[in-house]
């Protein structure tokens, strides 16, 4: 089915013969498959009879060899066409031994999760589903404030391709205005106080114009600049700004960007409300520390917050 969609994907119209020959199947069996792809991927195939078959839009896959050529990503990439989730891949490569630090691509994932156990939609060529998996050494120094690391590489990404207005969100999302465009889910294997890997996992928000599977407010590159985007160039230029801020932090820790990253914070100053389980926390956003970790202030006391299961939200009166 996937060979049939790189023939169909220059969005020109290809006859059903023409597509049977290159396939090596009849007719009827391209006519099933056909079926297949608009069923399982949810893409749009113009049927008409004297023309054949066309794509309603063209689709520029992942390619990494295209990747490799922009020259300003060092790691290996590995693709494929569907998965469960890029860092469900990333997981299991680390069991199979893979050396990291590699990257993990995905054109759809089935079973694509967000922070807090939230399904992460991912539509076939659309968005962004990548991981980067590191081989972390030196201790828990090495981990402070990486998601907000992450934030501030994805952002810098995004600006650089157009989407001017991309901010960011404590902990670990990018937003344009008060929608959301870029997640960050960050796991650990092994002992983070010595030797372990961490798996960055990013989902950005491309190409897509509409869905009905998402709870919150929501955006894309595509709706913000009013043009697609080419996925691989997204890669390079994401792969370039990780290495350098990884760098960066390995170097210096989370200090050397605090300042910048506050710069960038979007809810900087805002009235918030602190989600943790069922206990709400209100206060005023002061930035954060040298280790990542909110600073509120709470009833006129600046107070410190840090972990997972945090979820920050604008107050009514912010």
């Amino acid at each position: 089915m996937l060979t049939l969609l790189k023939l169909l994907k220059d969005g020109r119209f290809h006859s059903g013969q023409a597509l049977g020959v290159a396939l090596g199947i009849s007719r009827s069996a391209v006519w099933k498959q056909l079926q297949h792809l608009e069923a399982e991927l949810g893409l749009s195939v113009h049927k008409v009879r004297g023309r054949g078959y066309q794509l309603a839009k063209p689709l520029l896959l992942l390619d990494a060899a295209e990747i490799s050529a922009g020259g300003l990503c060092e790691w290996p990439v590995h693709i494929f066409d569907s998965i469960d989730s890029t860092n469900a891949e990333a997981l299991r490569s680390i069991e199979r031994g893979v050396e990291a630090p590699f990257m993990v691509l995905a054109e759809r994932q089935i079973a694509g999760r967000g922070r807090r156990g939230r399904k992460w939609v991912s539509p076939f060529a659309d968005n962004l589903y990548c991981s980067v998996v590191l081989r972390i050494e030196g201790g828990m120094r090495q981990i402070e404030g990486l998601s907000l690391v992450v934030g501030l590489a994805v952002m810098h990404a995004l600006r650089d391709m157009g989407v001017s207005k991309a901010g960011l969100k404590w902990p670990n999302d990018v937003l344009v205005g008060e929608k959301k465009i870029a997640g960050i889910l960050l796991e650990l294997v092994g002992d983070p106080a010595d030797v372990c890997h961490v798996v960055l996992g990013v989902g950005v928000n491309v190409n897509m114009q509409s869905t009905d599977e998402v709870d919150q407010q929501w955006t894309s590159m595509c709706l913000e600049a009013r043009r697609d985007f080419d996925r691989n160039e997204l890669v390079v230029r994401l792969g370039a700004k990780l290495q350098q801020y990884l760098r960066l932090h390995h170097a210096s820790g989370f200090t050397a960007i605090q300042l910048e990253w506050e710069q960038y914070h979007l809810w900087q100053g805002r009235a918030v409300s602190l989600i943790a389980g069922v206990n709400q926390i209100d206060g005023v956003v002061m930035g954060v520390d040298r280790q990542g970790a909110l600073r509120l202030k709470v009833d006129g006391v600046e107070k410190i917050f840090s972990g997972g299961e945090l979820s920050l939200r604008l107050r009514d009166d912010s």
